[in-house]
C-alpha cells in the first residue's frame, strides 16, 4: 500500500531569516582572498565554491564550511562549533557552523576558509552520486 504524498499545503516550509549584512561582508571579504573561487547564492545567501563543490557559506546568522573528517573533528571540539543544520533533524555531512571566536578572527577565518577549500579532491569523488546536499 502506498502512502499518499504530501500536498504543498500539507508541507511545513522553513522560516529563515536574512544574514546580516556584517557577516556577509566578513564572509566575502575572507574569500575573496582565496584562489579559484566561485561565489553563488545557496539557501538565498552566500556560498562559495570551489571546481562546483560547495565548501562555505552563510545560513541566517552563521558561517559554515565543509571539511576532512580530521579537520572537522579539530573544529567540532571547538566551544561554539556546532554540526550544521538548515533545518531541525537535517545535519548536513561534513559541514561544521565556524564558533565566534573563529569569525570574528580574520586570521582564523580565513585560514579555516582555507582548509575547508583545499579538501582534497579525492574526498569529494568519494561524494559523487549520493544526494546533492549531502543530508544524511
Amino acid at each position: 500500500f502506498r502512502r499518499p504524498r504530501p500536498t504543498r499545503t500539507s508541507r511545513s516550509t522553513p522560516k529563515w531569516r536574512a544574514a546580516p549584512a556584517h557577516l556577509v561582508a566578513r564572509f566575502d571579504h575572507a574569500v575573496a582572498a582565496l584562489p579559484e573561487i566561485q561565489q553563488r547564492k545557496m539557501f538565498g545567501c552566500p556560498a562559495a565554491f570551489v571546481n562546483g563543490h560547495m565548501f562555505a557559506g552563510v545560513f541566517q546568522a552563521s558561517l559554515f564550511v565543509r571539511l576532512a573528517e580530521k579537520d572537522r573533528m579539530e573544529l567540532i571540539q571547538k566551544k561554539g562549533a556546532t554540526p550544521f543544520a538548515p533545518m531541525p533533524g537535517r545535519v548536513m555531512r561534513e559541514y561544521v557552523v565556524l564558533p565566534p571566536s573563529i569569525v570574528e578572527s580574520e586570521a582564523k577565518l580565513t585560514a579555516w576558509l582555507s582548509r575547508a577549500s583545499a579538501m582534497s579532491p579525492a574526498c569529494l569523488q568519494r561524494h559523487e552520486g549520493r544526494d546533492a546536499v549531502g543530508i544524511g
